[in-house]
């Protein structure tokens, strides 16, 4: 379960340019939901991300993650058990290395290398395989420098190696964004998949209001730090997409957007 209690998070404060985006703020997450949160510009939907993962620190508040306050935990730490996909493909591997060094990187995860190999061949097999179940060819390109792939595999192979040692959350920084329709599309479905596969507590940033719908278990509207809307189970399913254009219009005028 995933936790924040009256979060507070103020930027610049003092100055003519403070803005409060959390006042007070509390979300609860059960364990292996899916959470789908949308909001105009300057909502609080990066800000809330970047509170779970330790990026910024809350003003005020606290932050629980599986029962344990990690309010104060150092970013590195939590990432022991938070696997991110950022909005730029090239955010989440190391473009200079081969698709096989990406994948033996993101293997050793929480573990030491020593003074070992930094690719483990025994484990070549295996990579193949979930690289093959993506069906972008990837798996006979593991000699090839990660930066030669086009935006869509390589944000295929972020999302694959973000999940490839347990976790126990799954933060999705607007990971289609960057991405053509047809392309996004396909890592949507890989999205769907690795999350019910993996059963795992995700929390996805969106400007697509069709994917924030179509996938996971809740949606969440975030409006100056506020949760304007958050519907989740049959409530969410009975939504339709003009019932949340018509509020997400109703914010953006508000706002100037």
């Amino acid at each position: 379960m995933l936790e924040l209690r009256d979060v507070s998070k103020v930027y610049s404060p003092e100055t003519v340019n403070e803005i409060c985006l959390f006042r007070h703020f509390s979300l609860t997450i059960p364990d292996g939901q899916f959470v789908s949160v949308v909001g105009s510009n300057g909502s609080g939907k990066t800000t809330l991300l970047n509170l779970v993962c330790g990026s910024i620190p809350a003003d005020e508040g606290s932050i629980f993650m599986g029962g344990r306050d990690i309010t104060k935990m150092s970013e590195h730490k939590r990432y022991r058990n938070i696997g991110r996909v950022y909005q730029n493909p090239a955010m989440g591997t190391c473009g200079t290395m081969t698709l096989l060094e990406n994948m033996a990187m993101a293997d050793n995860k929480n573990h030491p290398y020593n003074i070992t190999p930094g690719v483990n061949r025994r484990r070549v097999s295996y990579y193949k395989e979930l690289l093959s179940a993506l069906g972008l060819g990837l798996e006979d390109k593991l000699n090839i420098p990660v930066g030669a792939l086009s935006g869509g595999q390589r944000q295929a192979l972020a999302l694959l190696m973000s999940t490839l040692t347990p976790i126990e959350f799954l933060i999705l920084d607007e990971h289609t964004a960057a991405l053509d329709p047809k392309t996004a599309e396909v890592i949507m479905q890989l999205t769907g998949r690795l999350v019910r596969e993996k059963g795992l507590t995700t929390l996805m940033v969106t400007h697509n209001l069709r994917y924030a719908l179509e996938y996971g278990d809740r949606i969440l509207m975030l409006h100056e730090g506020r949760a304007v809307l958050d519907k989740c189970g049959e409530e969410k399913r009975a939504l339709q997409l003009s019932d949340v254009l018509e509020l997400f219009n109703e914010i953006s005028v508000e706002c100037g957007n």
